[in-house]
């Protein structure tokens, strides 16, 4: 039987979704339910196309925000568990390592987590939404939601997140304070915004987008997967020796 580490190496380290071979969309169904069968899936609300268009504007009017370029964000959900409020509502997930890295060496294998290219132009963060439950939440806390994933994005914009002085280098050292923050810029982008349409989609539950649309669905792609790519050069140029 193979191992773990053969296993890994079984798949892909790119993964492409283009015109001919596009994004798999899903619908969101809560609690196993499912569409209404008449009711094509062209009608539903896409969640991940409006979620992303909306952070393409943040990112445009908030100035510690405009170092993300979303065209290489991939926006995705994932469903959640169970209808609780309490829980994952989003995460942003890195494509490369520390300082922008491609491969990362942990004991003596190197290491590189799967590429992802969507049209041709190679994605460096992975955005997820835990779905319905996020669309559950308050409207304020959804924006904020927002903004915390968005604000993890290093500075630096080359697939690692944003690192804080001292251990708790992801959320700074209070997660509270950290949220107080983008509760100030969230405040901050409402104020007097031209154009609120561009969140009005928000201000609604789960159940109200789906009623009005006839379902609600988004992008879906496979979590970034830790592939081992080679041993370190010394241990794998004796190996060649033995061979």
């Amino acid at each position: 039987m193979p191992d773990a580490r053969n296993r890994s190496r079984a798949l892909p380290l790119e993964l492409h979704w283009t015109a001919d071979s596009p994004l798999p969309a899903r619908w969101v169904l809560p609690d196993g339910a499912r569409p209404r069968a008449d009711e094509p899936p062209h009608t539903a609300f896409d969640f991940t196309a409006s979620i992303a268009a909306l952070c393409a504007d943040v990112t445009a009017r908030c100035e510690a925000l405009r170092h993300v370029h979303m065209p290489r964000v991939l926006v995705t959900f994932t469903p959640s568990r169970n209808r609780s409020r309490y829980g994952l509502q989003a995460r942003v997930t890195p494509l490369r390592f520390r300082d922008g890295a491609l491969v990362r060496r942990h004991g003596r294998t190197e290491y590189q987590v799967q590429r992802y290219f969507v049209n041709g132009r190679e994605m460096l963060y992975v955005l997820t939404f835990c779905l319905p439950r996020f669309l559950d939440q308050p409207f304020r806390e959804k924006l904020v939601t927002v903004f915390h994933e968005l604000y993890h994005v290093s500075p630096n914009f080359d697939g690692d997140l944003r690192r804080h002085a001292g251990r708790c280098e992801v959320h700074s050292h209070s997660k509270r304070e950290y949220d107080a923050q983008m509760g100030e810029l969230v405040d901050d982008y409402l104020a007097d915004h031209p154009e609120p349409g561009a969140f009005e989609f928000l201000r609604r539950t789960y159940r109200d987008l789906a009623g009005a649309h006839g379902g609600v669905k988004g992008a879906v792609v496979p979590r970034p997967k830790l592939l081992p790519v080679g041993l370190e050069p010394a241990r794998a140029a004796a190996r060649k020796r033995d061979e």
